[in-house]
């Protein structure tokens, strides 16, 4: 186990932003996690942060405790049985070349999260979606070690409790507990989800299977999304909020093109984007951040920007929406550090 001092983070988050961590370590098998408990116990003022592919962070500053990268990269099929395909994956996988070997072994489920940055230990964290589908819909169960005794537990999707791009290891005991492996049930007989315009369009004539809707979701992201390898982002920077019936009508009678979904908790969701749009931000630049000038709810460092700028240009769209909209928009990705 190698523990590393001051220790460069620029690499490890899709934004490219400058930080650094006061310590670091990465790790590549579960006999690493004793020892590094150890080293914790000892450093006990130490905050502790565990990092996927880094693709939905904010670093706004250095990070003064450990950072842990996860490199759990195991694969299985357990088995099936009358429904589903069932197969483990390690924590520490590529999301997106995970979701292209599933298709490689004939599995369907996965291809409408095709192309989402990060990795599948990240994924049950925000309960990634996209297109119709939510990852929480394939899931089976996580399996977790409790940081702070060391053990072990089987988490089902219930006990997950997954809402919209949030967990019970996102916002109920945050940093408690490490995913080491997922595991997902696949259905024996797949139902394809082709309802967004976009898609249906691009599919029009096609015969279906889960390869050519995955090459079909991952042309539609490139088209409307930079690479983060090109371009530092995180994705959609702002959840879609959900609002009450009563301000939905009020709003969508003062402006008839705005978009809404009814829910089945009730109220109407609507779109960020189309709000950030209406404010006039997008493709808004101030010195090296900005909005992506093809979709307004993807801002994105041109080179030099930090954290710090990154956040406070977010703050002026949420300020800016809730003056004009009276909706408070909420950032997508965990702000770090500062």
């Amino acid at each position: 186990m190698n523990i590393q001092e001051n220790h460069d983070l620029k690499p490890l988050n899709s934004f490219g932003l400058p930080a650094r961590a006061r310590y670091f370590c990465a790790l590549d098998d579960l006999g690493q996690t004793v020892r590094l408990r150890e080293w914790q116990a000892r450093h006990p003022e130490l905050p502790l942060l565990f990092l996927g592919g880094g693709s939905n962070l904010l670093f706004v500053g250095d990070f003064p405790g450990l950072v842990v990268q996860v490199r759990l990269e195991s694969l299985e099929i357990l088995g099936q049985d009358a429904d589903f395909h069932y197969i483990r994956a390690g924590a520490g996988n590529n999301w997106h070349r995970f979701v292209r070997w599933t298709i490689d072994q004939g599995f369907a489920g996965l291809e409408n999260l095709s192309l989402i940055p990060g990795t599948v230990g990240a994924a049950p964290m925000q309960n990634i979606g996209a297109y119709g589908v939510e990852l929480k819909d394939c899931l089976h169960q996580v399996r977790a070690m409790d940081w702070r005794s060391g053990e072990a537990r089987d988490f089902s999707r219930e006990a997950c409790r997954f809402g919209y791009r949030d967990s019970f290891f996102k916002s109920v005991e945050p940093d408690r507990w490490l995913i080491l492996s997922v595991t997902f049930a696949l259905p024996r007989e797949p139902r394809w989800h082709t309802d967004y315009a976009d898609l249906r369009e691009l599919l029009e004539g096609k015969t279906l299977n889960a390869r050519v809707i995955s090459e079909a979701v991952i042309a539609l992201r490139q088209s409307k999304l930079p690479d983060p390898a090109q371009t530092g982002n995180a994705g959609s920077f702002f959840k879609n909020p959900v609002i009450g019936a009563e301000q939905w009508q009020t709003l969508k009678a003062a402006n008839p093109g705005m978009p809404g979904w009814p829910q089945p908790e009730g109220g109407f969701k609507t779109s960020a984007g189309w709000l950030i749009d209406q404010c006039g931000w997008k493709g808004k630049r101030e010195g090296d951040v900005g909005t992506y000038a093809k979709h307004a709810l993807v801002l994105v460092n041109h080179g030099g920007a930090t954290g710090a700028e990154v956040w406070r240009f977010a703050q002026g769209v949420i300020t800016s929406v809730q003056e004009r909209f009276g909706i408070r928009l909420e950032p997508e990705p965990r702000v770090i550090g500062g």
